[in-house]
């Protein structure tokens, strides 16, 4: 079972003035179903650079895909399992299953090893969760924040507990 999380968005009224537009459980959950335990609950999504903060629209409210549109951004919460109980699954169905089918390193032995066209702001919220590089990994704790710019890597939970982490994908230009 996913963590839920209270979503409390803020926008304009008719008069121009601040006001709640949204309070309550984000709706927008993705179980991934190809990796028991993994989770996307996705709050927010931009698709201009700058934001258009005008209208009352949910703007998460469409299908849970990997990355953000070019000049846009996703405010996400991931949840991760301990690696035990998902490693054997099938990540390329569940990488297609979130329109990235092209993200996954097809010559690693690493399944969730991929790369995204993003810059990614990382805050680890609960848990402790490796992210694996090319050259090497670091252990991230709660309160850690990774700037991960659009590089191949992986993510490996070795813990009994899952991590819960909050991801801003900002698009970026792809590295060659």
């Amino acid at each position: 079972m996913a963590w839920r999380i209270r979503r409390v968005v803020t926008g304009h009224d008719a008069q121009g003035r601040s006001t709640f537009i949204m309070d309550g459980l984000a709706p927008n959950i993705k179980e991934m179903a190809s990796m028991p335990g993994v989770a996307l609950t996705d709050l927010w999504e931009t698709t201009t650079a700058p934001a258009d903060n005008t209208g009352t629209a949910d703007a998460a409210a469409r299908p849970v895909k990997l990355e953000p549109p070019q000049v846009g951004s996703i405010l996400r919460i991931v949840e991760f399992p301990p690696d035990t109980m998902w490693q054997g699954a099938d990540a390329a169905k569940a990488f297609e299953s979130i329109g990235a089918g092209h993200a996954p390193d097809a010559h690693s032995d690493d399944p969730m090893r991929h790369k995204t066209s993003t810059i990614d702001y990382i805050v680890v919220l609960k848990g402790e969760i490796y992210a694996i590089l090319d050259t090497g990994e670091t252990l991230l704790k709660a309160g850690d924040v990774l700037v991960q710019r659009g590089t191949m890597h992986s993510w490996s939970v070795r813990g009994t507990e899952p991590c819960i982490v909050a991801a801003i994908l900002i698009g970026a230009t792809p590295h060659a």
